[in-house]
């Protein structure tokens, strides 16, 4: 009989890292991407005065302004043979030009201010993939622009004679996404290419703004020669405000399927310009 006793093996230990070339992380990196979004929406909303409030007020002057100087004698608007008072037809487009602003000043930030400061290394190292990190970008302005698109609305529902309860939910949504998605994007793109903060100021100034403005926010481009409409409706900030205005109003100056084409097309290609872009380094790795 064999008294000796039972050596038993002890458990083999997993190495605290993957072996070479073996990725630890498959698919998506959930935590990496939402870690990324939080500390985007946490930096503006640490200064939520400025960055929610402070553009809401400003856009909410606009109102203002344009009903006590236009808006009286119950002036209307016609939008495809439809009569819609004034105050109703400026209100939604005033609301997304605020989101715009807002989106775009987010987008445009992040990488930018990275460079300047030298902290550009804090995007690049975390182990999140490129779709991830442009994900992660992309949604943190769009919710950025969702708080002041709030802001906004709830200001203008307490406005007297002003109406903006939703007619098609269902358009306020799908363009409200489709428009500060593709202003994100394009915020994106400029953080790229911006290499100081004036490069970022004049993409404001002489690109976003005078889009914005010239897009039928204040006046129904019906009302344009032949040569301006033409132009307007190769504004893609025209489609964004027409369909969202579409949501409130149940009118649009121009065919609500073939606005949210054109948007979704202009998306698909940013979105894929800066993933490349993102991709490939240009400008942001030595």
């Amino acid at each position: 009989m064999n008294d000796q006793p039972k050596i038993h093996a002890a458990p083999a230990v997993q190495p605290p890292f993957a072996e070479p070339g073996v990725p630890q992380i498959r698919n998506i990196n959930w935590a990496g991407t939402w870690a990324l979004y939080a500390k985007e929406v946490r930096r503006f909303m640490k200064v939520q005065l400025q960055t929610v409030w402070a553009p809401a007020i400003t856009t909410l002057m606009f109102l203002i302004i344009f009903i006590v100087a236009l808006g009286g004698s119950g002036r209307t608007v016609a939008l495809r043979g439809e009569a819609v008072p004034f105050a109703d037809f400026i209100a939604p487009g005033l609301i997304i030009m605020g989101m715009i602003n807002a989106c775009f000043a987010n987008a445009s930030f992040a990488l930018m201010v990275g460079k300047v400061q030298g902290t550009l290394v804090d995007y690049l190292m975390p182990p999140i993939a490129v779709g991830e990190l442009l994900f992660a970008l992309v949604a943190s302005s769009v919710t950025r622009a969702v708080f002041v698109g709030f802001a906004l609305w709830g200001a203008m529902a307490l406005w007297p004679g002003v109406h903006v309860t939703p007619a098609h939910l269902w358009a306020v949504l799908w363009f409200g996404l489709l428009g500060t998605s593709f202003i994100a994007f394009l915020g994106v793109l400029t953080s790229i290419w911006a290499e100081k903060f004036d490069h970022g100021a004049a993409i404001t100034n002489f690109v976003i703004s005078p889009l914005a403005l010239l897009s039928g926010t204040f006046y129904s481009i019906d009302r344009l020669p032949p040569l301006f409409q033409a132009i307007s409706h190769a504004n893609p900030f025209f489609y964004i405000i027409s369909g969202f205005r579409y949501g409130f109003v149940a009118a649009a100056d121009v065919n609500v399927l073939a606005a949210s084409s054109v948007l979704l097309g202009l998306n698909l290609v940013l979105g894929g310009l800066c993933y490349t872009l993102l991709r490939r380094g240009w400008k942001i790795k030595a």
